[in-house]
């Protein structure tokens, strides 16, 4: 084979390399910040569900970049429809009705990004994401942030904050938290959190949020997983009529 021989080959495979990596760079500028933090954490090859996974874009990516198998859970159709024209697994299904469907120790990682101020039973669900995965990972608005602090002090009324963009009259989140409340939770239910990831709304760590996260972040990512101590205070299960109609 001639030196002539091998740049043609070269020049011909160049291009698609270039496109390969220009799409790859492309994915990852469309994921959504959250799920960019997230796909960090998430090992190669490793089984997955998503809990409330929207149109499945992170199950897409780590399919794509970290070859994981795995489900997600959604119940808004028109988003379920999106994941099965992106050829991501999907179950139509509600949250609030639990994971009964998956036995214990069927995933590496359950994630619930955004999803967990919206469900009824937040402990609940979080006790199941450690019976059916070995890890699980989470991010959700901070509401102790300073400035929903100002605007409860001296507005007097519901926050509102480009983490909290919706009035409390359109909103979906019915269990609000702040990082100290959710910390707090996972002492009770015995919960070892592994790390953690304190930003803004653009989704960037700043100084002053490492140093006062409560107070100064506006949004909290979690990796967490069963404490290997003392078991913890179980939590009550709901009555029937705890959810309203």
């Amino acid at each position: 084979m001639t030196a002539s021989t091998d740049r043609r080959r070269d020049a011909v495979g160049q291009p698609h390399r270039q496109r390969r990596a220009t799409d790859q760079r492309h994915e990852a500028n469309r994921l959504r910040g959250d799920h960019a933090l997230i796909a960090q954490w998430i090992r190669p090859g490793s089984r997955v569900l998503d809990l409330g996974c929207g149109d499945g874009g992170l199950l897409a990516h780590l399919r794509s970049q970290r070859a994981v198998t795995g489900y997600g859970i959604e119940l808004e159709i028109d988003k379920v429809v999106r994941c099965i024209e992106r050829g991501v697994s999907v179950i139509q299904g509600d949250l609030d009705a639990g994971l009964a469907d998956f036995d214990t120790g069927s995933f590496d990682y359950v994630i619930m990004s955004l999803t967990l101020q919206a469900v009824y039973f937040p402990a609940r669900l979080l006790e199941e994401m450690l019976r059916v995965g070995r890890e699980g990972i989470v991010a959700f608005p901070n509401f102790g942030h300073l400035n929903c602090r100002l605007q409860l002090a001296f507005g007097g009324r519901m926050p509102m904050s480009a983490a909290l963009p919706e009035t409390w009259y359109e909103t979906d989140n019915i269990h609000l938290c702040t990082i100290r409340d959710f910390e707090a939770l996972c002492d009770r239910l015995g919960i070892r959190i592994l790390q953690r990831t304190v930003v803004n709304h653009q989704h960037r760590r700043s100084l002053g949020a490492r140093l006062l996260p409560n107070l100064l972040g506006e949004m909290a990512l979690y990796r967490f997983e069963r404490s290997p101590g003392p078991t913890a205070t179980p939590h009550p299960e709901p009555t029937h009529d705890a959810r309203p109609a």
